[in-house]
C-alpha cells in the first residue's frame, strides 16, 4: 500500500520551514462588509456561508483562507479547497492572483473534486486493482467499450443504445454506487441487464487500467470507506477544507467531503440553496440544505449585501423564490440607487417578441430607451430551452444584428438541423451530392465506408450525381445485404418526396404548345403542403425516429429543434424559398470579432453577469418546463423556480420578462398562459409596457400576471400576419386562437353558480357575468375575473 508522503506534499521542505514562511499581506479585511468578516474570521469549526446571487463569495472564501495562513493556523499546502466547475476553480485562482491583498503563495490542492481525485487516486491505484498510471476514458472511448459489452450480451443496440447504459451507469457513479450496491430497486435499469453490464464493465476498465470521470470520485470513496489509515492521513493533513458552489455537489462529492471533515471538522462550505439549478444532472440542493444536521453547531452566516443588481431586480428575485419551501432563506439588498423596474411585456407569438427585442437592443444601443447607451455585449437573451434560440437568430441574420451563442452552435449550425437541411435539399434538388454525403448513413443505414466509395465510383463512371450512382450500383448488385435494402428504400423515398414537391400531372390538349414547340408538361397544386411535406421527409427517412429511440438527455432537445425547424416552413411559400432564405442569411453572417449580443439557456448563465437581460418565453408549460414538472412534481417546480430566480439576478440595470399569447407547438398554434411565476413578481417593482386588450381589457386589479396578459398585441404586426396567413391558405383560426378579438357587446355562455374550470386557476363557481367577462370565485385562487372563452363547462373537462 502506498503511503501519503508529507515531503512530497510540500516539495522537499521541512513542515516547520513551511509553516514558518508566512508572507505579508495588505490589510484583505478592511474591503469586507460586516457579513463576509463574520465569514472570514469564524476559522474553526464547521462553516456555512450562505452566499446570495451577487455577494461577493469568492472574495470572502479567498479572503479566508488568506486569513488562515496570515493567523498561522496551517500552511498554505494544507488547505484543500475544491469546487464543482473547472470555471469556479478558475475564478477562485484568479482571484488570488490579481488581488493585491489576497495571497499569493500558489494553492497546491485548490481545483475541482475530479481533478484532485486524480491527484489522489495516482497515489492509491492499487487499492482499487489499478496502477497509477491508469488511463481516464473520454466520453466517446467509453461508449465504444459499453458497445461492445452490449453487443456480447445480444442486446438490441437499437432499442437499448449504449448511450442509454452510460447514463445509467453515471448516475450510479453520481450516487456513489458500485455494483454491489445499487439498489434493488434499480434493477429493471437496461431491460433488467444494467447491473450485470455495470459490473462487467468495471471489470474490463480495471483489465485496461482505466478510469472514467465517475471513477474518479467513486474510486476515492471505496478507498476512503475501506482503507481507515489513508482516509486517517488525509484527515490529518488536510486541516482545514474550503468548498465553493456547495449546492452543486451530488452525492459521490458529499460523501467524499463527509469522510475528509470527518476528523477536524474545520469545513467551510459556500453556496446558494436558491441557485441549485442542475438536478438533472446528479446536483442534491439537499446537501447544503442538512449542514447544519451534518454538522452539529455549524457556524451559519448570510451573505445578503449584492454588489450586482439594482433594488427592483433584486425585489423581484427575491419575490418569486420566496414561493420554494425547500430553502433556507434569505433576503438580498443593495446599497445602489433603485434604477430601472423590471419590464414585463406580452406579445402575439414567438415571432413577434423577437422582433420587438431585436428593435429594443438596437433602441438601447442609441440610448433612446431611457437608459443609458449599451455595447452590444453589455446585453443577453436567456431562455429556458435552446429552440427558443431559432427565432432570435433568424431575426438577427435578417436584421444583420451581430449575436454569438453561448454554450453551445447556433441554431442552423446544430446537427439535427444541418442533417434535416440535407434532406431538404436533396428533395428539391437530387443533383446535391454533398447533402447525399451527409444523409446516405444518417440514420444509420448499414452503409460502411467501402459502400459509399463504390457510390462515388459508380457515379464518377458513369457522370451522374450520386444520388443516380447509387441506384445504378444497387441495380448492378455492386452493394449487398442489409445495406442495399435501406439504401433502396432511401433513394424511392427521395424519388417520391421530390414528386410530392408538384402536384399529378395534368394533360393537356395537343394543340397547347410553348415557345420551343414542345409540348408542355404542367402538374396541379401539391397534396401535402411545404409544411406536411418536410414532417413527412424527417419521418419517413427514419430521421424523427433515430431520435426519438435515442435515450441521451440531448435527444428531447434535438427533437425540439426539428419541429421549431418545420415550424419556422409557415413563414415561406415553399421549401426552396425557405433554403434560399437560410443561404443568403447564412452566408451574410460574418464571424467577425466585434460586440455581440450574447444568446443561451438560463442554465449556461450562472455565473454570468450583464448590464441588460432579456428572459423571453415566460409561459407555462416551457417555463416551468411541464416535462420537469411531470418528471419530478413539486421538486422539479422548485428547481424550475430557483431557475428563474438566477436568470433575474443575471441582471444588472435592466431585467426584461416577457412571454407569448400563441406558441407554434407540434405544428400548431396553441394558446399560452402566462408563467405562474409572473404571478409571484412584485407589482411595486414591475413596469408593464403594453397597454390593455389581450386576455380583456378594461382595468383590472388582479396581479401583475392579469395586467400583463392584458397587452395589446391584437393590433400588432403578428396578429394581422395570422389573419393573412390564414386567409391566404385557406384556413380556419385554430381553436385556441378564436374569437380572441374582444367585443363589448359579446354575451358569456355561462349562467350564475354555473360550475367551470381554467386552466391555471382550476375550478370555481360563476358569480358574475358582463358582457364576455365572467367573474368567478375559484375554489383556490379567489375571486378573477375573466374572458368566457377561457373557461370550460365542468362537464366539458376532459378529466
Amino acid at each position: 500500500m502506498s503511503s501519503f508522503d508529507e515531503m512530497d506534499a510540500f516539495e522537499g521542505a521541512s513542515l516547520s520551514a513551511r509553516a514558518m514562511a508566512v508572507p505579508s499581506f495588505g490589510d484583505y479585511l478592511k474591503v469586507l462588509n460586516s457579513s463576509q468578516l463574520e465569514a472570514v474570521e469564524q476559522l474553526d469549526g464547521p462553516v456555512l456561508m450562505l452566499a446570495g446571487a451577487g455577494t461577493g463569495k469568492t472574495r470572502a472564501l479567498m479572503s479566508r483562507l488568506t486569513h488562515l495562513v496570515a493567523k498561522r493556523k496551517t500552511a498554505a499546502d494544507q488547505i484543500l479547497a475544491v469546487t464543482f466547475t473547472n470555471k469556479a476553480a478558475r475564478e477562485m485562482q484568479d482571484r488570488l492572483r490579481d488581488d493585491p491583498y489576497l495571497l499569493k503563495e500558489p494553492v497546491r490542492w485548490m481545483g475541482t473534486f475530479h481533478s484532485i481525485s486524480a491527484k489522489l487516486l495516482r497515489r492509491h491505484a492499487e487499492l482499487v486493482d489499478l496502477k497509477s498510471n491508469f488511463t481516464i476514458l473520454d466520453t466517446d472511448d467509453q461508449l465504444r467499450l459499453l458497445k461492445q459489452l452490449v453487443q456480447a450480451a445480444n442486446i438490441d443496440d437499437k432499442r437499448w443504445p449504449a448511450r442509454t447504459l452510460a447514463g445509467i451507469i453515471d448516475d450510479w457513479k453520481n450516487r456513489a454506487l458500485t455494483p454491489d450496491k445499487v439498489p434493488t430497486a434499480d434493477a429493471g435499469a437496461y431491460n433488467h441487464k444494467g447491473i450485470e453490464l455495470y459490473a462487467q464493465y468495471q471489470t474490463r476498465l480495471r483489465e485496461l487500467n482505466a478510469v472514467d470521470f465517475g471513477d474518479l470520485l467513486l474510486h476515492m470513496v471505496t478507498v476512503f470507506q475501506t482503507h481507515g489509515d489513508v482516509l486517517e492521513q488525509y484527515q490529518r493533513w488536510f486541516r482545514y477544507i474550503l468548498v465553493d458552489e456547495y449546492q452543486d455537489t451530488n452525492v459521490a462529492q458529499y460523501l467524499w467531503l463527509r469522510l475528509l471533515a470527518g476528523g477536524h471538522k474545520n469545513i467551510c462550505c459556500v453556496g446558494d440553496d436558491d441557485q441549485s439549478i442542475y438536478g438533472w444532472r446528479g446536483a442534491e440542493v439537499g446537501n447544503i440544505l442538512r449542514f447544519e444536521k451534518d454538522f452539529p453547531g455549524a457556524f451559519v452566516v448570510r451573505l445578503e449585501q449584492n454588489y450586482r443588481s439594482t433594488p427592483h431586480i433584486l425585489a423581484a428575485a427575491s419575490n418569486v423564490i420566496r414561493g420554494n419551501e425547500s430553502r433556507l432563506g434569505k433576503e438580498l439588498w443593495t446599497a445602489e440607487e433603485n434604477g430601472e423596474k423590471v419590464r414585463l411585456i406580452g406579445h402575439w407569438d414567438g415571432e413577434e417578441e423577437a422582433r420587438w427585442i431585436g428593435e429594443e437592443i438596437d433602441a438601447m444601443q442609441g440610448g433612446t430607451r431611457g437608459v443609458r447607451p449599451m455595447n452590444l455585449d453589455e446585453m443577453a437573451i436567456l431562455v429556458r430551452a435552446s429552440h427558443q434560440m431559432r427565432a432570435f437568430e433568424d431575426r438577427f441574420l435578417t436584421i444583420g444584428l451581430p449575436y454569438r451563442v453561448i454554450g453551445g452552435p447556433r441554431f442552423y449550425e446544430r446537427m439535427e438541423i444541418r442533417d434535416a437541411m440535407a434532406y431538404f435539399r436533396l428533395v428539391v434538388s437530387p443533383e446535391d451530392d454533398l447533402a447525399f454525403e451527409r444523409i446516405v448513413n444518417t440514420p444509420k443505414r448499414g452503409l460502411g465506408d467501402k459502400a459509399q466509395q463504390t457510390i462515388q465510383m459508380t457515379a464518377r463512371e458513369n457522370g451522374v450525381s450520386l444520388v443516380d450512382g447509387a441506384r445504378i450500383a444497387i441495380d448492378n448488385g455492386l452493394i449487398k445485404g442489409k445495406g442495399s435494402k435501406a439504401l433502396s428504400e432511401l433513394i424511392d423515398g427521395l424519388a417520391r418526396w421530390n414528386a410530392m414537391t408538384r402536384g399529378p400531372r395534368i394533360e393537356l390538349d395537343d394543340e397547347t404548345v410553348i415557345d420551343d414547340g414542345t409540348a408542355p408538361m404542367r402538374f396541379g397544386a401539391p397534396e401535402h403542403t411545404h409544411i406536411e411535406l418536410a414532417q413527412i421527409v424527417l419521418d419517413e427517412s427514419g430521421y424523427t425516429g433515430h431520435w426519438q429511440n435515442d435515450k441521451t438527455p440531448e435527444a428531447p432537445g434535438r427533437l425540439e429543434n426539428l419541429k421549431e425547424l418545420v415550424n419556422q416552413l409557415d413563414n415561406f411559400e415553399n421549401l426552396q424559398g425557405f433554403l434560399e432564405h437560410v443561404s443568403l442569411v447564412m452566408d451574410n453572417e460574418q464571424d467577425s470579432d466585434g460586440a455581440k449580443v450574447s444568446i443561451m439557456t438560463l442554465h449556461a448563465a450562472k455565473g454570468l453577469e450583464f448590464p441588460a437581460v432579456f428572459l423571453p418565453g415566460w409561459e407555462d408549460g416551457l417555463f416551468p418546463s411541464q416535462r420537469s414538472m411531470d418528471e419530478t412534481g413539486i421538486k422539479g417546480l422548485e428547481e424550475e423556480r430557483r431557475l428563474a430566480y438566477v436568470g433575474i439576478t443575471r441582471a444588472e440595470e435592466v431585467c426584461t420578462i416577457s412571454f407569448a399569447a400563441n406558441r407554434r407547438v407540434f405544428g400548431q398554434w396553441q394558446n399560452s398562459m402566462p408563467s405562474r411565476f409572473i404571478d409571484e413578481l412584485p407589482e411595486d417593482h414591475v413596469e408593464v409596457l403594453t397597454p390593455p386588450g389581450l386576455y380583456g381589457g378594461g382595468q383590472t386589479t388582479a396581479g401583475i400576471e392579469t395586467r400583463a396578459a392584458e397587452a395589446n398585441v391584437y393590433n400588432s404586426p403578428g396578429w394581422r400576419r395570422m389573419q393573412a396567413r390564414q386567409g391566404q391558405y385557406g384556413m380556419s383560426q385554430p381553436k385556441e386562437s378564436r374569437n380572441t378579438v374582444i367585443d363589448a357587446t359579446a354575451v358569456a355562455s355561462f349562467t350564475l353558480g354555473e360550475r367551470v374550470f381554467h386552466q391555471k386557476f382550476g375550478y370555481g363557481g360563476v358569480i358574475g357575468i358582463e358582457g364576455d367577462k365572467v367573474e368567478v370565485d375559484f375554489d383556490k385562487a379567489g375571486t378573477k375575473k375573466v374572458v368566457s372563452r377561457f373557461l370550460s363547462a365542468k362537464d366539458d373537462v376532459p378529466f
